[in-house]
């Protein structure tokens, strides 16, 4: 019954092509605005790490002073970076299960080919614990061990491009890379790592690429090297030395743990507040206790790394299919009514009004899911559109098998939308008032 009633849907379609393109081409226009910013605000707002994201926190530690809150329209929200002296106390704490501060710089990378010339390379400061907590992936061998945080020692992880460059791609681990004026062992070789969002790092653009290198964060100290992201602080501090700049109030470094329970959470933020009281004690932390842990969507939520008009475009993008959906009832109506007539004799005949119901519906949601295909085809042409005006992005927005499925149900939708009341009155057309026309 069902490939009868699409058999009669598709000869109904070839009667008047123009009519039925008109029709395909209204919901296609439709399908391709909304499927390609449902797009974009997906990828923007979906979890970056959904196997352990409820078990990684971000750390705020409401270091300003009493009249200075870090953000003045959000008075409340503490610093989203905390100070390098705060991140050396906490760290101390063995309640995480991992834990690391991290910041990024910049660093000379001196290549041993003659024929590549040093290079700057954005680096990421940090433990060891960064790379098994964000399931880092690699190539190549791994990231350093603890022994290697406390000793300082000279190693480094390689991006996956880096490495192409300065070993063509070859296994490193193990060679040697001169960076500034100090030699550096290759440990690991990260494989391509492009997270959605840069979660970990939301405050120097949250959209940036990884960093190209990774150091052990101690060489901080040895490298003298300040922060190529933000930095903010409320209070000036006394001296030019870099040993003053890290005994500031500047925030600079952020704080990720990773707590396998609520109860260890719990246990951590206890921890956290007590430190706060004994910061304030020594005359710091002069506003109230305020400190927050905060898992990954949630940092997210709060940092608003889903822009407003991200989120806008997908209200009016919605909204735009339903109007053009709305739009086509008064086609669809006056293309079934015409017909008229020939639905009185099968009426007259014993078909049913459900049955005439099923397949006007049928009709439309066909004429929905071939302007679903036109259009999903359309919105891959305006996700290209939107990738170069997101020059920053890393990642390129483009349809999955879950954008290509909500833009098959976004067709079928559209379609029931259009049809639902012109079918409905083509099922209930008298018979006797046609059958005396035929």
């Amino acid at each position: 019954m069902l490939a009868y009633q699409l058999k009669i849907a598709f000869i109904s379609l070839k009667r008047n092509p123009v009519l039925s393109g008109l029709l395909i081409g209204g919901i296609a226009l439709g399908i391709a605005v909304s499927t390609a910013f449902v797009t974009v605000y997906y990828l923007m707002a979906s979890d970056p790490i959904p196997a352990k994201s409820d078990r990684l926190f971000a750390v705020q530690l409401d270091s300003f002073g009493a009249e200075e809150p870090y953000d003045d329209d959000r008075p409340d929200e503490p610093s989203p970076q905390i100070t390098y002296r705060d991140m050396v106390a906490i760290m101390e704490s063995d309640i995480p299960t991992r834990q690391s501060g991290m910041y990024k710089g910049q660093l000379t990378v001196h290549p041993e080919a003659e024929t590549d010339r040093p290079f700057r390379a954005m680096t990421r400061l940090c433990f060891g614990d960064f790379f098994p907590m964000f399931d880092v992936p690699f190539r190549y061998g791994g990231g350093w061990d603890a022994a290697a945080d406390r000793r300082t020692e000279p190693v480094v992880v390689l991006s996956e491009a880096t490495n192409d460059r300065l070993f063509a791609g070859a296994d490193s681990v193990g060679k040697t890379v001169r960076i500034e004026d100090r030699d550096f062992t290759v440990v690991g070789v990260l494989d391509y790592w492009r997270p959605r969002v840069k979660f970990y790092d939301v405050n120097n653009f949250e959209f940036d690429e990884p960093e190209e290198i990774y150091i052990p964060f101690n060489f901080n100290r040895p490298l003298e090297l300040y922060s190529s992201g933000n930095t903010n602080g409320w209070k000036f501090y006394p001296g030019s030395e870099y040993e003053d700049f890290l005994q500031s109030e500047d925030v600079f470094i952020q704080m990720w743990v990773e707590l396998d329970s609520a109860s260890q959470r719990d246990e951590y933020l206890a921890f956290l507040d007590a430190y706060t009281e004994g910061q304030r004690e020594l005359g710091r932390f002069a506003r109230p206790t305020n400190n927050k842990v905060r898992p990954v969507m949630e940092w997210l939520e709060v940092q608003e790394v889903v822009p407003d008009g991200a989120k806008l475009m997908l209200i009016i993008a919605t909204l735009f299919l339903v109007v053009c959906s709305v739009n086509l009832i008064g086609i669809l109506l006056g293309k079934f009514l015409a017909r008229a007539p020939e639905i009185g004799v099968r009426r007259a005949l014993g078909a049913s009004k459900l049955s005439v119901f099923v397949q006007h519906i049928l009709e439309c949601e066909l004429i929905g899911l071939i302007g679903g295909v036109v259009g999903i085809a359309l919105s891959a042409l305006a996700l290209k559109l939107i990738n170069g005006l997101f020059t920053r992005v890393d990642f390129a927005f483009g349809l999955d098998l879950n954008m290509l499925g909500a833009g098959v149900i976004l067709s079928l939708v559209a379609g029931l939308i259009a049809g639902l009341y012109p079918a409905w009155r083509i099922c209930r057309v008298a018979p006797a008032t046609y059958l005396k026309l035929q």
